[in-house]
């Protein structure tokens, strides 16, 4: 009997610390996708925004004309994300989870329901991929943008962990 019980409890202990293991490297993960990671290619960047972004927010990141303004159908048009445009308001995960989920899913989360018309890129860029495109767009803003945007994802940061 004895030899049942302590079976069970090193089970139990063993059972608890792959959960703490799993839930800490899930943690970790998660964490990471919140802040731009360093060193990216800023050329890669501005190819894969040709690619995906500038049909859309233009070539020069200028967006569509009257971009504030919601067309027929209620969807704003694509923002610019130059100086002009409200990109640089955003923190890192924001910016990311647009990215990878598109408008409609990434507002859901912050309880919005709106059709922003921004697809998601999740299937068809790696995370690495569209932290390399936000890098780039990030590399054009004037140094006080970038400023105000790193403070912003400070903030954000502060809020997430307490």
């Amino acid at each position: 009997m004895r030899k049942g019980a302590i079976a069970v409890a090193a089970a139990v202990i063993f059972s608890v610390a792959l959960a703490a293991f799993w839930w800490m490297e899930a943690r970790s993960g998660a964490e990471a996708a919140l802040v731009m990671p360093e060193g990216l290619d800023l050329a890669q960047g501005e190819v894969l925004y040709g690619e995906y972004c500038a049909s859309c927010h233009g070539a020069n990141l200028e967006g569509q004309p009257d971009w504030q303004s919601p067309g027929p159908d209620g969807r704003l048009p694509a923002p610019p994300h130059d100086e002009t445009g409200h990109t640089w308001h955003h923190p890192d995960s924001v910016l990311f989870q647009y990215t990878m989920l598109g408008g409609r899913e990434a507002l859901a989360l912050q309880g919005v329901e709106f059709d922003s018309g921004m697809p998601g890129f999740e299937g068809q860029l790696s995370d690495q991929e569209i932290w390399t495109i936000l890098a780039y767009i990030r590399s054009t803003w004037p140094e006080r943008a970038r400023a105000a945007q790193a403070a912003r994802t400070e903030a954000s940061l502060a809020n997430e962990g307490g």
